[in-house]
């Protein structure tokens, strides 16, 4: 079976960590040839050849780049893949715009987040779909995709992999000069409007009378650094709310959390939730989008709800809950579902 991924690269990503796994894990199938096209030079590319995958380069500075179009062509023309495998939404354009031969390729598209779709987009043209979770079915089904033509693969991970990352620096303690037992909530996501770090910023304030050596870690960038920056000073918690950039490895950091927060008002599956549980953090998270589908219920809040994720923090950093990574969650069980799609569609 020929196969081909897709995906722009222009920024990391968790959806692009989880193309490198996939792709990864295709190594150890002999009867998949699998190809990457991705841009020229980005992490996924350097990440995925590191992996042993086969990786084809191009130029893809913007979007709906030109080059990545031709690129793409000449794949589908000199490789005559079976399936064609898009990542993100720049990719199922370009591979629409492809002309299709009388005896085309199944073309895959992956949908991670859980916004909504227009209703003439690409999202109705694809063949199939593979959501990351029932919650981003769900909001496709509502904009009128054929229930029919998607499935559910959730993301997954290596735990090994995990495991290895944990143990290197940093030590954010050290870093913020705090006491070497200070309990620490920690949320990892970008600084962009869905993600909601400011719930949790108020949920910081609001659980600070209560658990007043309670300091709340928040690793991303994004936009909205500037407006973040002004809650914290609003409401007077600069001393134990931290924005710490990007981290790198961040399973080092989960590894830190006393509670792994997750407050998200959209959120397609949350695969860092993957990594708290595989490093047995408590986690506590909002009932957005797919993170029920990863979360217990018992530790899911309302979106929006900042005296209800104070509560629920504090709660977990009590009673320490044990966690556990569920077996569908690894990048072996994804791979091996997302492959059941390809020889069915094939």
């Amino acid at each position: 079976m020929r196969v081909l991924q897709v995906d722009s690269g222009r920024e990391w990503r968790g959806g692009q960590n989880q193309v490198r796994l996939l792709c990864r894990e295709f190594t150890s199938h002999p009867d998949v040839q699998n190809n990457l096209i991705t841009a020229f030079g980005s992490k996924l590319a350097d990440r995925a050849r590191a992996d042993g995958a086969s990786v084809i380069e191009t130029s893809w500075d913007i979007g709906l780049s030109p080059s990545a179009w031709f690129a793409l062509k000449r794949a589908i023309n000199d490789f005559q893949p079976d399936i064609v495998h898009v990542h993100d939404s720049h990719s199922l354009s370009l591979a629409l715009w492809q002309p299709r031969k009388r005896d085309p390729y199944v073309l895959i598209a992956h949908r991670r987040v859980d916004f909504h779709v227009k209703r003439r987009s690409g999202w109705h043209r694809a063949d199939r779909i593979i959501a990351v979770s029932a919650g981003v079915k769900r909001v496709l089904v509502e904009d009128g995709v054929n229930e029919r033509d998607i499935v559910v693969i959730h993301d997954g991970i290596d735990p090994e992999e995990i495991r290895a990352n944990a143990e290197r620096a940093p030590d954010i303690r050290m870093r913020l000069s705090l006491p070497a037992d200070a309990p620490l909530a920690i949320n990892v996501a970008a600084l962009v409007d869905h993600k909601d770090q400011a719930t949790l910023i108020r949920a910081a304030a609001a659980a600070r009378a209560r658990a007043p050596h309670l300091h709340w870690v928040i690793a991303g960038e994004g936009p909205l650094r500037e407006s973040l920056q002004r809650e914290i000073a609003n409401l007077q918690v600069g001393d134990i709310v931290h924005l710490v950039g990007y981290v790198d490895p961040v399973d080092a950091l989960i590894r830190e959390a006393s509670v792994f927060v997750m407050s998200s008002k959209e959120e397609g599956m949350g695969s860092v939730m993957l990594h708290a549980l595989e490093l047995e953090r408590p986690v506590v998270a909002t009932a957005a989008g797919g993170l029920p589908e990863v979360v217990p219920p018992e530790w899911l809040v309302p979106v929006g709800d900042a005296e209800a994720l104070a509560t629920k923090t504090l709660v977990a950093l009590e009673q320490r809950p044990r966690t556990s990574l569920p077996a569908r969650f690894t990048a072996k069980s994804m791979a091996e579902a997302t492959l059941a799609q390809y020889r069915l569609l094939a």
